[in-house]
């Protein structure tokens, strides 16, 4: 019985350094290598080095003068330890209550205006950090208004911000909500 049982504990031991433990150093080195801001989660930091956030995970920005990010289904809002979608099929009560609310409140809002879809849907994940360009752009009044700043102004910023589809194809063409805000903080402070 040891002279089978040898064998297949030489292997385990062998994989289990060899898959366990080489190779996951070796990627890692490698990721850190070729790729270093990726391979430390794409942070954005301020012009004092310290993180402000995430080019991957969006975050909650509640402020007038800010571009609002789409709904999270992620724990509390962009909960990265919560990600995941909500799992409300289209004909839950719960989600359609929810989806009805947010675009009433855009509405009232925005009157008269088309509502995107990312503006009142979540993500698969619930942390997505880019919008549509529609949703972008509908927020601008709000923006300027309350930045101060002439909306045509904020209106070149969003559109400077867009990003086209992955190869010209694949994806939709977004807005980093992040990217948007710290822009506009550079150029049009907010005061109090």
């Amino acid at each position: 019985m040891i002279s089978h049982l040898r064998p297949a504990l030489v292997s385990m031991g062998l994989f289990t350094i060899l898959l366990g433990l080489a190779y996951p150093l070796a990627i890692t080195g490698v990721a850190q290598a070729a790729f270093p801001a990726q391979a430390n989660g794409s942070l954005v930091r301020d012009a004092h080095g310290k993180v402000v956030g995430s080019a991957l995970i969006g975050q909650v920005f509640a402020k007038p003068g800010y571009l609002h990010g789409r709904p999270s289904a992620a724990g509390n809002g962009y909960d990265a330890s919560a990600s995941s979608g909500s799992n409300m099929g289209p004909l839950n009560d719960k989600l359609i209550e929810r989806e009805k609310a947010d675009a009433d409140a855009l509405r009232a809002e925005f009157p008269g205006a088309v509502i995107p879809a990312d503006a009142v849907t979540t993500s698969g994940s619930g942390l997505d950090p880019d919008i549509s360009p529609a949703y972008a752009r509908l927020q601008a009044g709000r923006i300027a208004t309350a930045r101060n700043a002439p909306r045509g102004e904020v209106l070149a910023m969003i559109d400077a911000a867009v990003k086209p589809p992955l190869l010209g194809f694949i994806g939709q063409p977004r807005v980093n909500v992040l990217d948007v805000n710290r822009a506009l903080d550079a150029r049009f402070p907010m005061v109090g």
